[in-house]
């Protein structure tokens, strides 16, 4: 009897090889979502430049209905006070591009 009592205390532990399977099945599962949560990042980034490059079209196309010109530059319009600042792309770091004969605003 005291024999049974040593071994179901000593099954309460977990082996090295169980916990070895749950380390691999946790290494597969992170490999499968990391990338994902990078494709959403990457996502987000081109959706926010985007919705930036006609937000600033807006503006320059606001500020030529008021003034009868489109800006010399996308500081103009933080001068005019139509924008707090001029934000820089997301996804390249870098100012948006702008042509001012043309007023098009690009990434």
């Amino acid at each position: 009897m005291n024999r049974s009592v040593v071994r179901k205390q000593a099954r309460k532990a977990f082996t090295l090889v169980e916990i070895l399977i749950v380390v691999v099945i946790l290494g597969i599962l992170a490999a499968i979502v990391i990338p994902q949560f990078t494709d959403a990042s990457d996502q987000a980034n081109a959706a926010s430049q985007d919705s930036m490059v006609q937000t600033l079209q807006s503006q320059v196309e606001l500020y030529r209905a008021q003034t009868g010109a489109y800006p010399a530059d996308l500081a103009a319009l933080v001068t005019a006070g139509y924008m707090r600042s001029v934000p820089n792309n997301p996804v390249t770091g870098a100012a948006y591009t702008y042509t001012a004969a043309t007023g098009l605003v690009a990434p």
